[in-house]
């Protein structure tokens, strides 16, 4: 019969088979829970802890055309595109969230986050849970980390104040898993102008065979210790 590991590596295998066949992906199969946290430096404030309203998964693979085709408007580089494709990724859109202050509990809006000139967040950190579809159970936390440090952001940002373009830009932590989209805007005040970006969207990159590499725990176990 084999060991419980390998029946299971099988029946994914099987079941990634017969998505490449549909066109779906492995994402497709599953529910999604993101939570993202901004770590401030001073250790005695609380975390500001957002639940996202939907996580909207997109796979790479399902896009290979348009990859493709950013590629050859030279968007990005052919081989990074022959990378992402290669890699078999989940992408995993976060456009609206809402706090977890009690004060403002259900209050679901756009992502908006006011990330810089500023200098009390040390770190932004994500976390995903899910379960399969029609799985009663507890979302269970993802063996993978999403963080991006301040040391990290600021110095992107710095080379976007000179950018003509105030909407659509990107930037990414070393690991090239937490993506942020930011808003540029310029703040006019008595004696100069103050450049601010603001976070208008998140995305995690997930490589598909991760998917299930789920650890201990549960959603409220895990996010409940950063509300107390």
């Amino acid at each position: 019969m084999g060991d419980p590991s390998s029946r299971k590596c099988s029946a994914l295998r099987r079941l990634r088979n017969q998505l490449k066949k549909k066109r779906e992906s492995l994402a497709d199969h599953f529910e999604f829970k993101m939570y993202i946290l901004f770590h401030f430096k001073d250790k005695k404030k609380k975390c500001a802890v957002f639940e996202v309203a939907e996580v909207m998964p997109v796979m790479t693979n399902n896009y290979e055309e348009s990859i493709l085709q950013g590629a050859k408007e030279e968007e990005y580089s052919f081989e990074s595109s022959q990378k992402l494709l290669e890699k078999d990724v989940v992408q995993l859109h976060a456009p609206r969230w809402q706090s977890m202050r009690r004060d403002v509990i259900g209050c679901t809006t756009d992502v908006e986050f006011f990330l810089w000139p500023r200098n009390d967040i040390d770190k932004i950190d994500c976390h995903l849970f899910s379960r399969w579809k029609g799985d009663s159970s507890p979302y269970r936390p993802i063996k993978v980390e999403f963080t991006f440090s301040h040391h990290e952001y600021e110095k992107q940002l710095m080379h976007l104040l000179t950018c003509k373009d105030k909407t659509g830009l990107i930037i990414n932590n070393p690991e090239q898993s937490l993506f942020l989209f930011i808003d540029k805007a310029q703040l006019q005040t008595n004696k100069s102008k103050v450049v601010m970006f603001n976070i208008a969207s998140i995305c995690l990159f997930l490589p598909q065979d991760q998917l299930t590499h789920w650890g201990p725990g549960t959603t409220e176990d895990i996010i409940s210790s950063y509300l107390t």
